[in-house]
């Protein structure tokens, strides 16, 4: 069974220590939410266990491979609370360029991910002309292509609609009753059942 160990956690930015001795088991289907006021470390373990930053002390690790490991990276999928999108770039090709490192979604997979979050129309727009939530749902179609197992989602619904929010909810349930894990942060109310609760 998959699992996500994190043990002894500790992170300090730069003369504020945000947490410390931080441990706890995610197991496949489990999903986490992470809450805290602003400036509790929310982002900063996100960062931590995507491999983006280093902790303070303490280690990462899933199914046995360390964070830093080429499988590691492999396993997981890391969005920040800011689409990373060019505004001179159309939906279908910002997505191409996301998804090109993976090499392995075909055109038509990214045509259905970007119809799945309701951008059917819009793949040939510029990112530029877009809304904030429309922009969103452009970063957050890379979770109808993604084959990585842990989820590392920062304020996943900020900019959606309800319907925006019911759709990348229905998503991550998916994902999890299909084995994969999640850990999101997220300041609206979240409707997913049996969440594991973390307060930084």
């Amino acid at each position: 069974m998959s699992k996500l160990i994190i043990n002894d956690l500790s992170c300090q930015r730069g003369y504020n220590l945000l947490f410390t001795d931080l441990s706890f088991k995610l197991n496949a289907g489990e999903i986490l939410r992470i809450s805290g006021a602003n400036g509790s470390g929310k982002t900063s373990l996100l960062k931590m266990l995507a491999g983006l930053n280093s902790p303070e002390s303490g280690s990462i690790s899933y199914n046995e491979n360390d964070v830093k490991t080429y499988q590691y990276q492999l396993d997981t999928f890391y969005l920040g609370h800011l689409p990373a999108l060019s505004p001179e770039l159309s939906c279908i090709e910002n997505l191409e360029y996301l998804t090109q490192l993976s090499n392995q979604e075909s055109k038509s997979n990214l045509d259905g991910a970007l119809s799945k979050v309701g951008l059917n129309n819009y793949k040939n727009e510029l990112v530029g002309t877009l809304s904030a939530g429309q922009k969103k749902r452009v970063a957050l179609s890379e979770l109808f292509i993604s084959h990585s197992k842990l989820w590392l989602l920062d304020e996943p619904f900020t900019s959606l609609d309800s319907d925006g929010i019911e759709i990348i909810e229905n998503q991550i349930k998916k994902h999890c009753t299909e084995g994969g894990l999640c850990i999101l942060t997220t300041h609206q109310d979240c409707k997913i059942e049996n969440l594991r609760e973390l307060s930084l």
